[in-house]
């Protein structure tokens, strides 16, 4: 069995067992963890709260009481944060595979495993909680594994009836970003009928949660947890990265787009005419376009079939 990736990390389940899990959008949990992440929990930097307080070389960010939420934080330093995480305020050390090469290993296997696209945001992120606290009802856009290292927290999902598919994150009772207010189904909940038993994490056990579920949490003791996280590329992503691409080695595409918003109609109208003539031509070119070429552009040619 490899060292790292995803058949290390959710051992001794299976692969295939997650896998049916992830095609359906679903949580998956781990309680019995088996040492082969040991490499992970063994770490210097998640020996304890102490030691990370003392290795981190960073900035931290602190969530503010009034939301409890990364959407509502502040940025200071290890020293600072160790004085709010005592006095109740729930910290999130960011970006920690750049601090730990080990971490960085593990990031890019399991994406690799998951058949991510070569273009996905990977992060791993530490979050320390103090006993009684937790975050805010909310969803996010990525896919999520969460490793419990210190202390118990208590984790309520619910499956999301309102935005299939997020390209962002949302916390309940802030406003709805105005791209996803175009999806949207139904109005944004100001509560969450959490229907299912809720899931309690305790040192070594992993929960998975898919993206756009609906997740809030709270720790009965003071609390360490190290998540994965991955913000890959959609269909559209792709698409559109492969279309700027393609279009920037025309140099009619790369023209300024003058007149656009002109206070003269004639020029507003000469303008739009311009670009009609430009989509024109792109209507002709895209169905000669293949998914094997885009893939194969994107992912460094790992796609080819």
């Amino acid at each position: 069995m490899k060292r790292t990736g995803l058949a290390a990390l959710i051992h001794p389940r299976s692969v295939r067992e997650f896998s049916t899990h992830l095609a359906s959008n679903e949580p998956f949990v781990v309680t019995d963890l088996d040492k082969t992440i040991g490499p992970l929990t063994r770490l210097p930097l998640l020996e304890s709260l102490d030691a990370l307080f003392e290795r981190w070389p960073a900035r931290v960010s602190a969530h503010l009481p009034k939301v409890a939420d990364e959407a509502s934080s502040i940025e200071v330093s290890p020293g600072d944060a160790r004085k709010l995480f005592e006095n109740g305020m729930a910290l999130l050390f960011d970006h920690a595979h750049k601090i730990s090469p080990e971490l960085s290993q593990w990031l890019e296997a399991i994406r690799k495993d998951l058949g991510l696209s070569a273009l996905t945001y990977g992060r791993c992120l530490l979050y320390a909680t103090p006993k009684g606290k937790g975050t805010a009802p909310h969803f996010d856009q990525n896919v999520n594994f969460v490793l419990q290292i210190h202390g118990i927290k208590t984790w309520r999902l619910a499956p999301n009836c309102h935005v299939e598919n997020p390209l962002s994150r949302h916390t309940m009772g802030l406003p709805t970003d105005p791209e996803m207010q175009t999806y949207v189904r139904r109005p944004m909940p100001t509560r969450l009928p959490f229907g299912d038993s809720p899931i309690v994490l305790k040192p070594g056990s992993l929960l998975f949660v898919p993206r756009g579920t609906w997740h809030t949490t709270e720790a009965q003791s003071d609390a360490l947890s190290l998540n994965f996280t991955y913000s890959a590329p959609t269909w559209l992503d792709l698409l559109a990265a492969a279309l700027r691409s393609r279009l920037a080695l025309s140099s009619e595409w790369r023209e300024t787009a003058n007149g656009v918003s002109h206070p003269d109609r004639a020029r507003r109208e000469a303008a739009r005419q311009r670009f009609d003539s430009l989509l024109s031509d792109l209507t002709h070119d895209l169905p000669s376009w293949k998914a094997s070429e885009i893939l194969d552009a994107t992912e460094g040619g790992n796609a080819a079939g």
